[in-house]
């Protein structure tokens, strides 16, 4: 499998992380698990019919797919003719782009988009990442997200705000709060902390020089305990502490 990612143009990125492209080769037939990371995104198949969605949807040829934010991993299967071309949105950006449904009707599902609001298949052959950035250069509303000083705020204390502060922090209500992101983001602003906090236990588990202990771990993240995180990897990942 090859996978690779390129920025976008310089005035997208506030929007958009990055744009992928997956191609199977002769070694695949193979599932392939994404974990949750509080972005919707969007993809077009450029091979084979792709299952996705633990094997619950079908990606055909040509048609151009919603991903809404995930809140367990999701798995999709590679095969040597599997060829996807996806981007990766920032938190809340969908509705830079799109006047669509709340993003709450999205969350965990991949939905096939109208042809009207689809990529266009043969300008995407002949010159992907030139088209992208013009596609949404020329759909972007140039305002940022509504939502970006609590998403800040949230990262930069890795989800370990409660949403009290938060909603203080903020000058608004939890209640305003519980809506905003339910429709800019797809799940609630606890749900999306507890991804970020997540993200950050990851990180440090993988990337600790030393032999942590998990309990040390968990503190240092905001958990319980051990068990408290070892339950979050799993529900996230469907794997244990010691498989990730």
């Amino acid at each position: 499998m090859e996978y690779k990612e390129t920025k976008p143009d310089k005035e997208l990125s506030p929007f958009i992380h990055s744009y992928w492209e997956l191609k199977g080769d002769g070694q695949d037939g193979q599932w392939e698990r994404n974990f949750p990371d509080g972005c919707a995104g969007l993809v077009i198949n450029l091979g084979e019919t792709c299952l996705t969605d633990n094997g619950y949807v079908s990606m055909e040829f040509g048609k151009t797919y919603a991903v809404g934010t995930m809140t367990s991993f999701k798995d999709s299967f590679i095969e040597k003719n599997t060829h996807l071309l996806g981007v990766c949105l920032k938190p809340a950006a969908f509705t830079n782009f799109y006047n669509y449904a709340a993003q709450s009707e999205f969350t965990d599902n991949t939905v096939e988009f109208e042809k009207s609001l689809s990529f266009n298949v043969d300008k995407v052959i002949e010159d992907r990442f030139d088209y992208l950035n013009l596609f949404f250069t020329n759909r972007t509303k140039g305002k940022k997200s509504p939502l970006q000083l609590v998403i800040d705020d949230i990262h930069s204390s890795h989800g370990q705000l409660s949403i009290y502060d938060l909603s203080k922090r903020n000058c608004t209500t939890v209640r305003q709060l519980e809506r905003s992101f339910k429709t800019h983001i797809g799940i609630s602003p606890k749900e999306y902390s507890n991804i970020i906090r997540f993200q950050n236990a990851m990180n440090i588990i993988k990337n600790s020089k030393e032999n942590r202990s998990l309990l040390d771990i968990a503190f240092e993240c905001g958990y319980y305990d051990h068990s408290h995180l070892a339950n979050e990897i799993k529900r996230n990942t469907g794997l244990s502490p010691s498989q990730v």
